[in-house]
């Protein structure tokens, strides 16, 4: 069982990840009032939410070399006063291009905050204490674009813009306050050479891949987002060469050879994708073709959160009981029959209807990217834990910012091919139900005792140890 100590180190990550995912989000909500008072365009706002996003993209894969190099108290104590500090520079910048600035170093923060934190549970929790661990750590990210667009509305309609920023000032410095009590200072670990070309090569990649993503989502030239788009698979596919020949790369990607891994970063971050971009797409729908005011689509988005936070509590039994492979073919394939039924929603159909099917939905998200959090650690071992941790925050990442751009190119799709807007989105929410199907494939490919030694009951396995089955899966 997990004690006090861990217990209230992942509560402690758990509220930076809320806070990181919160202010990836809920800045577009704000857009124009941001606009107007700093004399700009909303279109151009979007740039301080995609500065955010690069930031974070660029910095994450170099979390698990500065834990290395520093120690994990250090980075992660440096991170929340960093993301602390610039959220209140963003308050208070006086323009755009400062704002933009602010921006960045909260977005250094961050990138160091969830991932180190993470890393601090995962590496201090038996095998069989993850899955409670885990369900700790994930649900603020599951809320976060849920509450984000009624939070946001709520800010900017009866206080200021400014109060987006300010409520992280008393949050980080409660976090950090928690973070010197809770996480011991363990000795920096020798470090090896920091690997500069990996980290030019990835860093140019996912900044390109990002910015490509914005470009889609706020309808940027064809020229530029096709120049965007070449720079990121160029220096992708040179980063990953690089990475596999590098004596000591800036990530070891040979761990996504577990395959349990393997299907937590890439079959996770379809999921994550879907997640992040029907939040996204809901309030739209409500207020675009069914004539919503935004207080009352909000509301109703907030029943995804209630499934989240319903399912919570039973989420380590039913890992326990059922295992992962069933749990994530039916989780996956419940996500993408929820997202993919909202395109059935008509503005005459019963707002309690819509209600129970977005919670079912959340429900099926909840339990998904918890299983899937759980299982990218179980069998991977301890030397590959910063590589593993460092790898996933990155595919989900990334994936977070490309699924709203999966869902704004499929929104213009749906519009010019029919006529009006509920159609146009009920081809937006079957692509991104679509885009969850290949995780349910590789749930199903899972072998049936994949992640048995993060269970505390294996049925039909008594007398077997986690670690003898942990064992018996590396060997097969």
């Amino acid at each position: 069982m997990m004690d006090t100590r861990q217990r209230g180190t992942a509560l402690l990550v758990a509220g930076c990840f809320f806070m990181e995912m919160l202010d990836g989000t809920i800045v577009s909500t704000a857009a124009p009032r941001i606009a107007a008072d700093l004399h700009t365009t909303p279109a151009s706002v979007g740039l301080v939410v995609t500065a955010y996003l690069v930031t974070l993209a660029v910095l994450v894969p170099l979390s698990g070399w500065l834990t290395s190099r520093f120690g994990p108290r250090r980075v992660l104590l440096a991170a929340i006063t960093v993301f602390t500090l610039a959220s209140l520079a963003c308050a208070l910048a006086p323009g755009l291009g400062v704002l933009v600035v602010t921006r960045v170093l909260q977005g250094a923060g961050g990138a160091m905050m969830v991932p180190v934190g993470r890393l601090v549970v995962v590496a201090g929790t038996a095998k069989q204490d993850l899955p409670r661990a885990v369900a700790h750590i994930v649900w603020p990210g599951l809320a976060a674009p849920v509450v984000a667009p009624l939070l946001g509305g709520a800010i900017t309609t009866y206080a200021s813009w400014q109060w987006i920023f300010l409520l992280n000032v008393p949050l980080g410095a409660v976090a950090l306050l928690v973070a010197r009590r809770l996480v011991a200072p363990g000795a920096p670990g020798g470090a090896a050479p920091l690997d500069v070309p990996g980290v030019l090569l990835t860093g140019t990649g996912l900044a390109a891949l990002t910015w490509t993503a914005h470009l889609v989502s706020g309808g940027g030239g064809a020229a530029g987002t096709a120049v965007s788009g070449a720079v990121a698979a160029v220096a992708l596919t040179a980063a990953v060469r690089h990475l596999l020949r590098a004596p000591h790369p800036l990530v070891d990607l040979r761990a996504l050879e577990v395959p349990s891994f393997r299907a937590a970063a890439l079959d996770g971050a379809l999921c994550m994708a879907v997640v992040s971009a029907a939040p996204f797409l809901l309030p739209l729908l409500f207020q675009e073709a069914f004539g919503w005011s935004a207080v009352k689509s909000g509301a109703v988005v907030l029943f995804v959160f209630a499934g989240n936070i319903g399912i919570k509590p039973a989420t380590t039994h039913l890992i326990n009981r059922f295992g992962f492979r069933p749990l994530l073919t039916v989780s996956t394939l419940g996500l993408a029959l929820a997202t993919a039924g909202c395109a059935l929603f008509t503005a005459a159909t019963p707002v309690a209807v819509i209600a129970v099917a977005v919670a079912v939905g959340g429900v099926a998200r909840s339990v998904g990217l918890s299983g899937y959090a759980t299982i990218a650690f179980s069998e991977t071992r301890e030397e590959r834990l910063r590589d593993a941790n460092a790898l996933l925050a990155t595919s989900h990442q990334l994936a977070a910012g490309l699924g709203i751009a999966v869902a704004t190119v499929a929104l213009r799709g749906g519009a010019a091919l029919t006529d009006g807007a509920r159609p146009a989105y009920a081809v937006a929410f079957v692509v991104l139900g679509a885009l969850c199907l290949p995780a349910t494939v590789g749930a199903l490919r899972l072998h049936p005792g994949a992640g048995d030694a993060a269970r505390t009951v294996v049925p039909g396995r008594s007398g077997v140890t986690q670690s003898a089955v942990s064992d018996s899966r590396k060997s097969e």
